[in-house]
């Protein structure tokens, strides 16, 4: 009988294809893989360790794993990821309860290291992070009809408070044919719907090819039979080209989403954080987007109570987004993290003022969304079905405006039946709560 092994994802979705990769190593090695820990002879912790909250997310799993293996439920505990590179030597030191480590360099040897963990041995696998990247097959933890393709690993911005580029290495593409092979693979799988990620999307093929060629590979993905819906995701501002917003806005399958990590607007903040451009770049491509791209829908991160974030710097960045109306937000107050450059800058913003800035951030894109989905009422949008809720009595799926886990729902109802993976037309008859109700 083949021993068990279950998988926990955790953080953003590039982790997640580390550990469909993983999986399915696993299960060309013999292993059986479970949906749960519970019963497992081993699980495989895939870890975030990004910032402060995604550490503790971390080690509130590995505790609650600890406690299945202490009753007798589960025999191997291996933490992989993130927090396990960033992290190697206090790991297994703090959490004693932990069997093996993998870093975010040698997650193709996890085999190994589950094998040796479950032998009695301590595996700690560490690989070079700037290795070319893997194109390992994998096990989808999405549904079949939604997939992630993972164009590029690593980062080479460097931002002061991020520590990205130590964990996961200089930033990487992977050869076009191996990429449309893979979305081919992926689509002949059943996915309608394939989701664009990497750190830096917009910087795809500058190591490779020594020039950008991410409008290439978007023009030949949207060539592809089979391809509904192509969703891309984490550009950089000052990368997006008038040759990538021209095949953005020609291409029918492009969902015109765009999803653009800003962080500031503050010229003087985002100098001190090293990020390219400045508020009037920032500005200019907002107008350019909308001019070109009708219909866009736009999202940004921003990080509030960043060192040196006087009130007049927070008041420009509240002024900068209620002038440009980003559709869509992330909201997060600044975690100092060790080994940064911004961990050791001076006026660091006390803790209570940086949540306090974050809530008012996050009530401020509530009243834009609430007002972008108030607009939507009488029109009909395309929604991706993903079920039934019994309990309220109707279906619900997303519109091109809706990313996977970080965005809403559409809720609708329907005289006929409708599959997960089917695509439909929704008149919009509400909104409620960040999300929208509609009926076919």
């Amino acid at each position: 009988m083949s021993q068990t092994v279950a998988m926990v994802s955790l953080g953003c979705a590039k982790n997640l294809v580390n550990s469909e990769q993983m999986l399915w190593l696993l299960q060309e090695a013999g292993f059986s893989v479970r949906p749960d820990a519970d019963g497992a002879d081993a699980v495989v912790v895939n870890t975030c360790g990004f910032i402060e909250s995604a550490k503790q997310e971390a080690i509130d799993h590995i505790l609650e794993l600890a406690a299945l293996k202490a009753d007798g439920k589960l025999k191997k505990i291996v933490v992989a990821g993130c927090l396990a590179e960033r992290y190697r030597e206090e790991i297994l030191t703090e959490l004693p309860e932990v069997d093996g480590i993998v870093g975010c360099g040698g997650f193709e040897e996890i085999v190994s290291a589950v094998r040796a963990a479950l032998e009695g041995e301590t595996p700690v696998l560490f690989g070079d992070i700037d290795a070319p990247v893997s194109g390992t097959k994998r096990i989808l933890g999405t549904p079949p009809y939604t997939a992630y393709l993972k164009v590029a690993e690593g980062c080479d911005n460097h931002c002061a408070y991020c520590v990205i580029p130590s964990l996961r290495g200089v930033f990487r593409s992977r050869p076009m044919e191996a990429l449309l092979e893979e979305a081919q693979t992926l689509l002949a799988g059943g996915a309608r719907e394939i989701i664009v990620v990497a750190q830096d999307t917009t910087r795809y093929g500058l190591d490779l090819y020594g020039t950008r060629k991410l409008p290439e590979l978007l023009t030949a993905l949207c060539g592809l039979e089979g391809l509904h819906w192509l969703r891309l995701h984490y550009f950089y501002p000052d990368e997006v080209t008038p040759e990538l917003i021209e095949v953005i806005a020609r291409e029918g399958k492009i969902l015109k989403y765009l999803d653009i990590p800003i962080q500031h607007a503050s010229d003087r903040l985002l100098t001190s954080m090293n990020r390219r451009g400045a508020k009037a770049s920032l500005l200019k491509l907002v107008k350019t987007l909308r001019e070109n791209i009708p219909g866009v829908v736009l999202r940004t991160s921003v990080i509030v109570g960043l060192p040196g974030e006087d009130e007049a710097a927070f008041e420009e960045l509240c002024d900068f987004l209620r002038e440009t109306r980003w559709e869509r937000a992330g909201v997060f107050p600044y975690s100092a993290e060790e080994g940064t450059q911004a961990a050791e800058m001076p006026a660091q913003v006390p803790e209570p003022v940086r949540q306090r800035r974050a809530e008012i951030v996050r009530e401020l894109q509530q009243d834009i969304m609430d007002e972008y989905n108030a607009r939507l009422v009488g029109q009909p949008l395309e929604v991706l079905c993903e079920g039934y809720d019994r309990a309220a009595g109707c279906y619900y799926g997303r519109s091109y405006a809706d990313s996977p886990e970080i965005d809403g729902k559409v809720f609708f109802t329907s005289k006929t039946k409708h599959a997960p993976g089917e695509f439909v037309t929704v008149t919009v008859t509400e909104p409620l709560d960040g999300d929208l109700v509609g009926e076919i």
